[in-house]
This record gives C-alpha cells, sequence and structure tokens, in this order.
C-alpha cells in the first residue's frame, strides 16, 4: 500500500485526541472563515491520506455523526435543532394537503449531480408507494444534464439556470400547484437558481423550497450567466416569504465534509434523510391517520441516527471492502457493484460520482442493477443507444465485463435477504470462474432464518461479507438498508481512492473542473495548498488546463465557461498546476514528477523545501 501510517499505535491514540478536540472546531468563526461549511476542511479527517483503512472508516464515521450533533448555541443550526423540525413539519403538511386533493397537483424535487440522483431515488420510491395505495402517482424529479447524469457526471448543465427554469416550466405544464423542492447543498447551483428565481415569478402556482447545507448569509454571490440575479439574491427573497410560509428554507449545517466539498457523502445523506422524513410523515398522516407532530418528526430523525450506527458497527468488514477495492484500484483494476433493487441503484449513484471527485475513469467504479432500466424506470427510459457504459444490466456485466474479470479486479454484491438469494448465489458463482476477488454486503432482519442456507452457500463462494442485522422489518426499513448501503459504498469508494493516492490531506485533488463551482474550488484549493497569491494560482489553473507554460491574450479573456469546456478533456489539471506553483517548473516537468511518483501528497511533498 502506498498510503499508510508506519504506528498504528500513533494512529489510534491521535484520533480519540482529535475527535474531541476537533469535533466543534469548524464552528469557530475564525476557522477557514473566507469559506461557507460546505466547502471548509473537516478537523476529524486532516490526514486521511495517511490513514490505514479502519481508521479511514473511523474518520468517516466521526464525519457521518455530526449530521446527528445537539445544537450547542454557536454559529449554525443543525437537523435536529427547534427551528429545522419546525420547518420540516409545515413542508410535510404541505405534502399532506397536496397527497389528500391530487388533481392538476405536483411535487417536483430537482438537483445537480448527487442531489439530482437522490431527487430522482426519493421521487421514484413515493411514486412506488402511492401506486401500492391505488393513488394517482405526485412526484416527479429533475436532473440537470438528464437521465444520463444518473450514470455519468453532466458538470456543465449545472451552470445553465435557463436550462434549469425550461425544464420546471416543461415538467410542470397544465399543473394549477406545484410543491418545488430544490436541491443545492452548498446554495450555489445556478440550474437551481434559475428555478426557484421562475417558482418566485408565479406564486400563484409554486410553492419553492429550498434545500441545502450552508447559512443564508454564506450563498453564493457570484453572477449567473445570461442571468440578473444570483443565488444570494434568490435566497434573500425567498427569506421573506418564509415569514408567511410561501417559500422554505430548510438549511442545517452538518459540518464539512470529510473530503472537503463532496456533497456525494454527507449531503446526499442528509438530503435523503430529511426528504424521507418530510414524505414519509406525509404519507402516514394521509393513508394511516397518523398526525404530523414535531415529536414524530424528530423520532423519524433519530431512527436515521440509529440507522447510522446499526452500519458502523461492521467497521471491521467495511474496512476489510475498502482494502479490497483500494488494492484493485492501485493495480489498474476495477470495482464493480452487482446489485438488486433500490440498493443498486445506490451503487449507480456512488460510482457515477468517483469520476468527478477523484479523476476516475468510468471503467474505475461501475453499477449494475438486476433488471437494467426497467428496474430503473427513468423518465426516458433505456439509454443503451448511448454506449456499452450505458450498459447498466446484470445481463449486461456478464456480456461486457466478466469475461475480461481477473483477481484485480474487485464485484461487490448488494441486497437483502428479501431478494432471490438462487439468483445472487448463481451470479456469484459465475463471477467466481473468472476471479475469486468476489465480496458480499447484505441487510437481514433479526429472527429471520428462512435465507440461511441460500446465505451459506454464497459466503463460502465469497473473499470477505459484510451483514448488517436489523431489529425489525418496519414500514421505512427499506429507506433504511438503503442510507446504510450508501454510507458503506462511500466508504468503500472514497477510501479506494485515497488509498490510490487520489487525495491530498483531505482535500478533492484530482477533481475534474467541469463548471464553475469546481473551477472556484480547485483556485482557492491551489492557493490553500501552496501559499501563493490568488492570481498567481488562477494562472497555474489556465496554464494546466490549456496545456501552455505562457497563457494568450485570448486564454486570459475567455470565460469561465471557456475553461471549463476545455477542462473537461484534461486530467490531474489541479495537481499539474501545484507541483508547477511550488517547484517553479514548467508543465512537462510537472508531469514528468506526477508519473515519477503517482500518489499526489508524495510528488507535491517532494517539491518542499
Amino acid at each position: 500500500m502506498g498510503n499508510t501510517w508506519t504506528e498504528d499505535h500513533t494512529m489510534a491514540g491521535s484520533d480519540r485526541g482529535c475527535r474531541l478536540s476537533c469535533l466543534n472546531e469548524w464552528e469557530s468563526p475564525d476557522y477557514e472563515p473566507s469559506l461557507p461549511v460546505s466547502e471548509k476542511s473537516n478537523p476529524l479527517t486532516r490526514n486521511i491520506d495517511r490513514a490505514l483503512a479502519n481508521h479511514i472508516v473511523r474518520m468517516l464515521q466521526a464525519c457521518d455523526a455530526q449530521m446527528f450533533q445537539e445544537e450547542t448555541g454557536n454559529t449554525y443550526q443543525k437537523p435536529l435543532s427547534e427551528l429545522v423540525v419546525e420547518t420540516l413539519l409545515e413542508v410535510s403538511k404541505r405534502v399532506e394537503i397536496f397527497l389528500k386533493d391530487p388533481h392538476d397537483s405536483l411535487i417536483v424535487l430537482s438537483g445537480c449531480g448527487t442531489s439530482g440522483c437522490i431527487a430522482f431515488l426519493i421521487a421514484s420510491s413515493f411514486n412506488r408507494k402511492l401506486q401500492e395505495q391505488n393513488h394517482s402517482m405526485l412526484y416527479s424529479y429533475i436532473i440537470a444534464g438528464g437521465d444520463r447524469a444518473l450514470l455519468f457526471s453532466q458538470e456543465a448543465p449545472e451552470d445553465d439556470a435557463e436550462q434549469g427554469r425550461c425544464t420546471l416550466k416543461k415538467t410542470c405544464e397544465g399543473k394549477r400547484r406545484v410543491l418545488f423542492i430544490g436541491i443545492s447543498c452548498g446554495l450555489s447551483a445556478p440550474f437551481v437558481a434559475g428555478q426557484l428565481d421562475f417558482c418566485l415569478q408565479h406564486p400563484e402556482v409554486y410553492t419553492p423550497v429550498l434545500v441545502g447545507f450552508n447559512p443564508p448569509h454564506q450563498t453564493r454571490d457570484e453572477p449567473i450567466q445570461g442571468c440578473a440575479f444570483t443565488f444570494h439574491s434568490v435566497v434573500q427573497r425567498m427569506k421573506e416569504l418564509t415569514k408567511c410560509q410561501k417559500a422554505f428554507l430548510i438549511n442545517p449545517a452538518v459540518g464539512p465534509e470529510a473530503i472537503s466539498g463532496s456533497s456525494r457523502m454527507k449531503g446526499g445523506s442528509i438530503t435523503k434523510i430529511l426528504l424521507e422524513v418530510i414524505l414519509s410523515a406525509a404519507h402516514g398522516a394521509t393513508f394511516c391517520n397518523t398526525p404530523i407532530t414535531h415529536r414524530g418528526i424528530l423520532q423519524h430523525m433519530k431512527a436515521y441516527k440509529q440507522s447510522v450506527d446499526i452500519t458502523y458497527t461492521q467497521n471491521e468488514g467495511i474496512s476489510r471492502l475498502l482494502e479490497a477495492a483500494g488494492q484493485s484500484l492501485q493495480c489498474g483494476g476495477r470495482v464493480c457493484y452487482l446489485g438488486w433493487g433500490s440498493l443498486a441503484v445506490m451503487g449507480l449513484i456512488d460510482a457515477k460520482e468517483c469520476n468527478t471527485t477523484f479523476g476516475a475513469d468510468h471503467e474505475d467504479v461501475r453499477g449494475f442493477v438486476r433488471g437494467g432500466y426497467t428496474e430503473l424506470n427513468n423518465n426516458e427510459g433505456s439509454l443503451r443507444s448511448l454506449g456499452p457504459e450505458f450498459c447498466i444490466a446484470h445481463e449486461d456485466f456478464l456480456h461486457l465485463v466478466l469475461p475480461s474479470l481477473s483477481d484485480q479486479d474487485m464485484v461487490l454484491l448488494i441486497y437483502t435477504h428479501s431478494d432471490n438469494l438462487s439468483e445472487v448465489k448463481n451470479l456469484a458463482r459465475k463471477v467466481t470462474e473468472r476471479t475469486s476477488n468476489l465480496h458480499a454486503f447484505y441487510h437481514e432482519v433479526a429472527g429471520d432464518t428462512t435465507a440461511a442456507a441460500h446465505q451459506d452457500e454464497i459466503n463460502k463462494l465469497c473473499s470477505s461479507s459484510v451483514k448488517i442485522t436489523w431489529p425489525s422489518s418496519s414500514r421505512s426499513v427499506h429507506m433504511q438498508w438503503e442510507l446504510s448501503t450508501k454510507l458503506l459504498l462511500n466508504a468503500v469508494s472514497t477510501g479506494a481512492h485515497i488509498l490510490k493516492g487520489k487525495i491530498y490531506q483531505n482535500h478533492m485533488i484530482d477533481l475534474q473542473v467541469t463548471n464553475s463551482k469546481l473551477y472556484g474550488r480547485a483556485t482557492c484549493l491551489l492557493q490553500k495548498l501552496s501559499g501563493r497569491p490568488h492570481v498567481q494560482c488562477a494562472e497555474a489553473l489556465l496554464k494546466a488546463i490549456y496545456q501552455v507554460d505562457r497563457l494568450t491574450e485570448d486564454i486570459i479573456l475567455s470565460d469561465i465557461s471557456t475553461h471549463t469546456h476545455i477542462a473537461k478533456n484534461r486530467t490531474k489539471v489541479v495537481p499539474l498546476a501545484l507541483v508547477c506553483l511550488l517547484a517553479g517548473c514548467c508543465l512537462a516537468e510537472a508531469e514528468s514528477r506526477l508519473e515519477q511518483q503517482p500518489i499526489v501528497r508524495d510528488a507535491v511533498e517532494a517539491c518542499l523545501p
């Protein structure tokens, strides 16, 4: 392994002390004051790029626990804060009204990247619940870039406010009443800002709800191309309307991400939790005559805390999966998730975000779903015609991937004991014909032994198995399984890329610079890590993007959208720029240094005096 602590006991001792001293450090007004919460680095993970697999998992556990911290009276509201719970309650009551009178009504969930994927997941899940009640479907989702963004990151559309507005208008055509839930973890995506602005212009139809995890004063206030508003100005207008409940802001702080800015992790998890709490309470009131109460909302939130705790009881098994995935990526192998039902969708979401977050190739981590697009049931149907990378069924895995598998490739089965275990077993046997590097992650309910014999056979085929046992089979247990699966897969893919050397300290050093948010993040990161002036860092970034040692006037005068369009075809943009800054060298020498030392931190530290 390239990235390890040499003294295990040192890490263990520092880990305990760090938790106590760093837990609330990010809340200090003096801690990285120029950055919003969602972009700060988490003090709990400062040296995660040097940690062993089991310590990586413990750090991720500590970060996820921040989602459920009690309010301390400091700067930020938390998810369990009184005001946040009250807002969840009021939005849930609005949903209940729509459920009881669905005629010409629609509830739209929209977002970019992981947020858009979570919108898809939740809209699909709650529409199925409505079908079970013989109720007309009420939910719709929008994701920036369309359905291909469910499988591959489409960062450029996130900057298009007009496209967001037009998509919302088309989705809601003919509806007289719309509850719009826009999700932007950093309160920054122009795509969502355009939709919120459209809602505010048509209050007779739309009630906007904004979900994000920064306080209003940290909202992005940069100009949006082609618009007279900023995200910040939209939020200020919404704040005024919250006083008469014509708009709602749900924006608790959950602390910085384990890997700074990686909102696919806590941001995605808490989005799923908050929206499921809102919709579940409304469904309970509509179909089970269970009143929506402050106490009920709070209890439901705390049930998700228990789900997180239950998942991390399996730290040892999660660490084994993380290490196996890391070994595969380090030696040029692949990680494949083979899943069933909505847990397979969690695999798709996790895999597709690796591309932007870690600069990974789309083959590095891939997800496959039993039933393919039939199971996915997305708006645009099958996307197979777009190319083999959009082939997502188990049959596609068997035909396109299995023949070339080797022991360097890791395969992870993801299922529950309510799935067809004969299918799981048969697929496992086919995989072991090509590789012994097969693992399983599954959920079961305590006391249910009906699947024991099948599971024993599956365990014998696998190098390792991680079992999560749940105390009861409640109505919401499947949503708990989804969250648990998300946490585990986030840990596995993040940890694997850490072991591969794709993280510097706790920063996404190898991120793709493919939209304005990521462009700004890259510039700030270069400034923080190099200590050089902002102008110098901006120039170094442009040189790395355009692959030149001298900037022309045309490059300097081009706008950010032009830079990000060029950057989508580049690799190692930020590492190259950072090495150039620290070593004072040309791009060719920086490339040579990174080829000789692929672990970014080692390459960077070799440049330091």
